[in-house]
């Protein structure tokens, strides 16, 4: 029986609340998590049917603790150590005051642990979305497209890892937090870039992603309304995920921006995000995310594609690729440039990222260098770029765009290939 959505979204909510709680009175994240999962396993299966409790994170919380209590009992290791302190708790009752708004939360504290250093990136990602996204190892594992055990695999090693690590919970020295806050940040934008552009498999998109990655970060922005990035990273989800309606067509054929009807953009989240990056830009320093934003925000503004203010696009990708160069941020430069200066001065562009190793085998360089060659009237070249790039793409429906692309100029000038 599925449980119903209402169900599911306070039980998101309440996760990582419960888990931060538990982690922080007794420690051992990974006994603690799995004692969360279980207790959020228990309130699916019951609350449907029985209704939500009066207090559901006391009601969790309880729940996750007597779990941990007879987890930790049956260990004969630690019972001497662990009964005295649990068999307090294992009986009490779910308190009123757990639910009370002023409660402590420590959704950010849980989110710097699960972005420790000492995890890969992907591990982090499996591990966020688990302990603080509260989905189950099966529904991220469908989200990556690898089998549940992998998926089971990598959560458990991310957890040995923090414990292996000497990780406690807590907020990080000031010297750390600021790096662990960048890798909270990087996570967030690779869970939802992961959703809005899947890198492989049938879907273009995976809405579950792009949704959970939202209701996160607008979480860290709750909880961190003062950092300019947080909030930067936010109005950027917003406003790129306010085209999702306008990105496919039939049969999930992939739309390109030049080509999208605008008017079934959402204009709320639009607005919203807009007002977010006008508002992050007045009081703080602009850093990376701000910028996307800032960019994100100039294309909503232009109601037609030809109304595009591409100088103002092209300052702002110079101004990122002076505070955070990198090959991507490239790609889009060569193109905001071509749009201002001519495709020949976008082609100037790119042609050292052919010797570079990030980029090495990467569709995306292949993929701009067919647009601007169409854009410079090259169609046999720019028809074999595409075609590169078809090749390359692991996402079926990119895949069908760029071969759709080639198709289109098979009947061009062919002396270009």
């Amino acid at each position: 029986m599925r449980t119903p959505p209402a169900v599911e979204d306070l039980l998101r909510t309440l996760a990582p609340q419960v888990l931060g709680t538990l982690v922080r009175r007794h420690g051992a994240f990974d006994a603690c998590e799995d004692a969360v999962q279980e207790a959020l396993l228990a309130a699916a299966v019951q609350w449907p049917g029985d209704g939500v409790p009066e207090h559901p994170r006391g009601w969790l919380l309880t729940v996750a603790t007597r779990r941990l209590t007879d987890r930790w009992r049956s260990e004969r290791a630690r019972r001497d150590r662990e009964a005295a302190v649990f068999a307090r708790e294992r009986d009490e009752p779910a308190r009123p005051d757990e639910d009370r708004p002023g409660d402590r939360d420590d959704t950010l504290t849980l989110l710097f642990l699960c972005c420790h250093p000492a995890l890969s990136p992907s591990s982090q990602v499996a591990l966020t979305l688990r302990a603080v996204g509260g989905l189950s190892t099966a529904q991220i594992a469908r989200a990556f497209l690898v089998p549940e055990a992998t998926m089971a695999q990598r959560v458990s090693r991310a957890k040995q890892k923090i414990r292996s690590a000497g990780a406690r919970f807590g907020t990080p020295p000031p010297d750390e937090r600021a790096e662990r806050l960048r890798a909270v940040l990087h996570v967030l934008y690779l869970i939802f870039n992961e959703g809005y552009t899947a890198s492989s498999g049938p879907e273009l998109r995976r809405a579950d992603l792009t949704a959970e990655a939202i209701r996160l970060t607008r979480a860290l922005h709750r909880l961190l309304p003062e950092d300019g990035e947080a909030a930067g990273l936010l109005a950027l989800m917003l406003l790129t995920d306010a085209r999702r309606a306008a990105r496919t067509g039939p049969g999930g054929r992939l739309i390109p921006l030049a080509d999208q009807d605008r008017t079934r953009w959402n204009a709320s989240a639009i607005a919203e995000g807009t007002a977010l990056i006008t508002g992050a830009l007045t009081w703080s320093p602009p850093g990376p995310y701000q910028l996307q934003a800032a960019i994100a925000a100039v294309h909503a503004e232009a109601r037609r594609p030809e109304d595009t203010d591409w100088p103002q696009i092209l300052a702002l990708y110079r101004l990122l690729a002076h505070l955070a160069p990198n090959p991507m941020v490239t790609l889009n430069e060569a193109v905001a440039l071509a749009m201002v200066d001519g495709p020949a001065a976008g082609l100037d562009l790119l042609r050292p990222l052919d010797d570079d190793a990030r980029m090495s085998g990467h569709h995306r360089l292949a993929a701009v260098r067919g647009h601007l060659l169409e854009m410079a009237g090259e169609p046999g070249a720019a028809r074999e770029a595409y075609r590169e790039a078809a090749r390359r793409t692991t996402s079926l429906p990119e895949r069908r765009y760029l071969e759709s692309r080639a198709a289109r100029l098979d009947g061009g000038n062919d002396e270009d290939a």
